[in-house]
């Protein structure tokens, strides 16, 4: 599901963010890579220590289609436990939403909560009541989190001017690909530093996370 749903969002033309670890994380890598699309990776470790190591392919991808790999740590930091729950407020920071697929009760995608204090809004698709990782987006929903069936119901919740947007740069383009929404300010205007940071990236406006 998270695979799908990455894939097709992709194609809208959204950025997928996710944190590259076993699972969800990285299913919802590799749908936005079929897809063609952007994704952003933000790591728990060094962003030179690729985790898992099976993930080494998939970072490469990542990069090919114009994605990045972002980590606050260190270089050569190990993936020690404490840091994925951190790594959390930077993915969800980076995004407009964030849709949870799966999580059990006490996973770190619900603990922090930090989507609805950085005021984003939530997303999650249903699982069966008797399924341990189906508490937590089961939870979400029940709490206001917009319930998640297709990409259709994540589309929908975006502002109208994106939606225009997207749709009008998807009839445009031969290939579609995910892309920058917004017209930068011109460099020159900006401060010195900032010039320097702004001529080392490409601004991802409209993204959504997952989890």
């Amino acid at each position: 599901m998270a695979e799908r749903l990455a894939q097709d969002l992709a194609n809208c033309g959204l950025v997928i963010i996710s944190g590259m670890a076993r699972g969800i994380d990285s299913v919802a890598h590799k749908g936005a890579v079929q897809a063609r699309g952007r994704t952003i990776a933000v790591f728990g470790t060094g962003v030179d220590v690729i985790y898992p190591r099976e993930n080494r392919k998939l970072s490469e991808q990542i990069l090919e289609f114009g994605g990045a790999l972002v980590s606050e740590f260190p270089l050569a930091t190990s993936p020690a436990p404490h840091n994925f729950p951190l790594r959390n407020r930077i993915i969800s920071g980076l995004s407009r939403g964030v849709l949870v697929v799966e999580a059990g009760e006490f996973s770190g995608t619900a603990s922090p909560p930090v989507a609805p204090e950085q005021c984003r809004e939530v997303f999650a698709v249903p699982g069966n009541v008797t399924n341990k990782l189906a508490w937590t987006p089961n939870t979400l929903i029940k709490q206001g989190a917009k319930l998640v069936a297709t990409w259709e119901d994540v589309f929908e919740e975006l502002p109208t001017e994106i939606r225009v947007q997207l749709q009008e740069r998807q009839s445009t383009v031969a290939e579609p690909r995910a892309a920058s929404l917004f017209d930068p300010p011109p460099a020159a205007e900006l401060p010195a530093e900032q010039q320097k940071v702004f001529s080392a990236i490409k601004p991802m406006s409209r993204s959504i996370s997952m989890n």
